[in-house]
């Protein structure tokens, strides 16, 4: 499936991770699973999807305060997040992002713009043996307010010295594009795992 992308030029391309570059959100989400599960907190398919492009502690933190939980936000990401390392061996890429990444290295400047922790975006992009095209990493803990807040892409252009009009978006998630949308930026949606599946 090709992807559409807006008619440019673009200075700069910034891309979410999990779920854009990387096709990671079903590994995400069975280390979530069986991370909460640990702690008695069930956590829905629906529920991960809808809260994509917020941060491991921010996830951990909303459901302690929708379900009354007292979970630790340390000792579950920790968990969460070797669960997951456990499961990269299975790792692909998402074959339409990865075929621009290959097409347009070397002629304008790449960062990564993630809700996920530095560990584990570096360790998605050194699975897919892609980490050395981008020129930054902008992980969980660089910056004060995540998705759907501009902060992240705006703190991504900054970095990499364009203007923020100048840069495309590439996104799987609905506040990943609405932090796309109000830092100025033009964007291209990813379609998530099942919207990418051919009927058979």
């Amino acid at each position: 499936m090709k992807l559409q992308l807006p008619p440019g030029p673009f200075h700069a391309y910034l891309f979410d991770c999990d779920g854009t570059i990387a096709d990671s959100m079903p590994l995400h989400y069975i280390a979530w699973k069986t991370a909460l599960a640990e702690w008695d907190c069930d956590f829905t398919e629906d529920l991960f999807y809808a809260w994509g492009g917020m941060s491991v502690a921010e996830i951990i933190s909303t459901l302690n305060r929708e379900r009354g939980l007292n979970m630790s936000v340390a000792d579950v990401a920790e968990r969460k997040e070797q669960l997951y390392y456990d499961l990269l061996p299975q790792l692909q890429a998402v074959p339409e992002v990865l075929e621009h990444i290959n097409a347009s290295h070397g002629k304008i400047p790449f960062a990564v713009v993630s809700g996920s922790t530095r560990d584990s975006v570096k360790a998605s992009l050194n699975a897919l043996k892609i980490l050395d095209r981008f020129a930054t990493l902008v992980c969980a803990g660089d910056y004060q307010k995540s998705k759907p807040d501009p902060e992240p892409f705006l703190l991504a252009a900054k970095r990499l010295g364009v203007a923020p009009e100048t840069c495309l978006v590439f996104e799987d998630s609905d506040m990943g594009i609405q932090a796309a949308t109000s830092a100025g930026m033009a964007s291209v949606k990813i379609l998530q795992p099942w919207e990418r599946t051919p009927a058979r």
